[in-house]
Parts: structure tokens; C-alpha cells; sequence
């Protein structure tokens, strides 16, 4: 059998990947889930957990899987990436010889995924993974297109304060008080724009961190940004927010 962990920062995707797996590939075993940099760092320091293979979302509340696996005592199993669509991190896994799957995953693909997992002892992981990272850049542009039924808008990231989710289009306020409205999902730029100091607090609001004038403790937590805004924060993300904070600014009094 093979021994997996899994590691998502939604708790639907960890079940769906379960499900998957469970139903296509019989030879696969499941060990352990985390759904955080935190949580996995935990997971996978344990000596009792000893996976063959780790299925891994790049981008986690805390942070992205990099941090995570710098953290870790020892990288003795193969990784598959498990990612939104996204031509950055297919070309970074394709050069660094790191096995992937693309959302929403299609059963085949899966399948090839495990069966080119190698047989015995694992080599060079860490060492892939410096690879994929020195190709994984995803966007060397520094601007985003918001794209609407008449036109694409080009805008900096560093002037995006933050998002807001509408069904299935995403609200965009910029720092001169702009609003542009995109037709895709708040995931799909969460996925973008977490390299860039992006956070998602809540499941409807994205804010770039930069942008924070205060973070108010009462009221179950929320965040006024420059723009004037009050924003949320989900009780479930408020600890991943927080140590995000903590990363970024060492001494951030909390």
C-alpha cells in the first residue's frame, strides 16, 4: 500500500481527494490530513507518520506549502501538487519533475499521478521542490487583468486594497476608490494573489495586507482597512490570519 497524507486548506477538497482515491485507487492509503502550514508541519514532523507520498495545495491560509516544507525535520516522500489551473506552477512541476493534479481533478489524471509515484526509497525531494520554486513565479507582470463582458482592465497588484466575492464575481476596490467587477470566483484570485501579501479573512473578502489600519480584537475580530471598510474576519481564519501577521512583521504587537 501506499501511505498518503493529504494536506488542503478545505476541508470539502481534503474529502473530495479522499473520495477520489478511495474510488480509483485501491492501492492508496490515507494517514493523515492537515489543512494548514501549522497543522502540517505537526502532521508530518510525527514519527509515527511515515507517508510515501504528500498531496499538497500550494497555496494554505498560513502561507504557501514552501514554508511548510522548510519546516520540516526530514522530506523522505514524493509530493504531488494539487492546484487551480495555472501555467506557472504546471511548467515549475514539469521542470522539477514534481507530479501534479489540476482542480477540479479528473479521476484519470489522478490516476496517472500515483501510478508514476517510484517504487522504494525516495530521493531529492527537498531538492526538487528548490527547483519548482526557482521557476514558480506567478506574475512577473506585478499587474492583474479584471476582466468584464466589454473589456480586460490591467491594474497594479500593489494597488488593490482589497476583493469582495458577489455569487460568482469578484468586486475589486482600489486605493483611488475605483470599484472593478471581474466574472470569476473571489478562489480564483485568492489563488493568485496570495504570493503577493494577500489574505483571504473571510470567505467573501480577500484584503491585501498592506493595506490594514487597524485590527480591531472585539466583536469576534475585524479589520478597518484605509479605504474606509469594515471587514470580517471568519472565527476559522482569525488564527491563520494572525500568525500570518507574525510572519510578515516580527515584532507585531499582538
Amino acid at each position: 500500500m501506499i501511505k498518503a497524507v493529504i494536506i488542503d486548506d478545505e476541508s470539502a477538497g481534503i474529502n473530495n481527494l479522499k473520495n477520489l482515491l478511495t474510488n480509483n485507487c485501491k492501492n492508496v492509503d490515507i494517514i493523515g490530513t492537515a489543512e494548514s502550514i501549522a497543522t502540517g508541519v505537526k502532521l508530518l514532523n510525527d514519527a509515527a507518520i511515515k507517508p510515501d507520498v504528500a498531496f499538497l495545495d500550494i497555496n494554505l491560509p498560513d502561507g504557501l506549502v514552501f514554508q511548510l516544507i522548510e519546516q520540516l525535520h526530514d522530506v523522505n516522500f514524493e509530493i504531488i501538487f494539487v492546484t487551480a489551473y495555472d501555467d506557472f506552477a504546471i511548467r515549475a512541476c514539469q521542470y522539477s519533475s514534481i507530479g501534479y493534479v489540476t482542480k477540479p481533478i479528473d479521476p484519470d489524471e489522478l490516476v496517472k499521478a500515483v501510478e508514476r509515484i517510484p517504487h522504494g526509497k525516495k530521493w531529492q525531494t527537498r531538492e526538487r521542490i528548490d527547483v519548482f520554486k526557482s521557476h514558480y513565479n506567478p506574475n512577473p507582470f506585478k499587474k492583474i487583468g479584471i476582466s468584464s463582458m466589454k473589456e480586460v482592465q490591467f491594474v497594479p497588484i500593489d494597488e488593490i486594497v482589497r476583493l469582495e466575492a458577489d455569487d460568482n464575481m469578484t468586486h475589486f476596490w482600489l486605493k483611488d476608490g475605483r470599484r472593478l467587477t471581474a466574472a470569476k470566483t473571489l478562489r480564483h484570485f485568492d489563488d493568485l494573489l496570495t504570493p503577493f501579501n494577500f489574505f483571504k479573512v473571510h470567505q467573501s473578502h480577500l484584503v491585501n495586507l498592506n493595506y490594514i489600519k487597524t485590527y480591531v480584537r472585539n466583536d469576534g475580530g475585524y479589520l478597518l482597512m484605509d479605504d474606509g471598510k469594515k471587514v470580517d474576519i471568519s472565527r476559522r481564519r482569525r488564527p491563520f490570519f494572525l500568525e500570518r501577521l507574525r510572519q510578515l512583521q516580527d515584532n507585531f504587537v499582538l
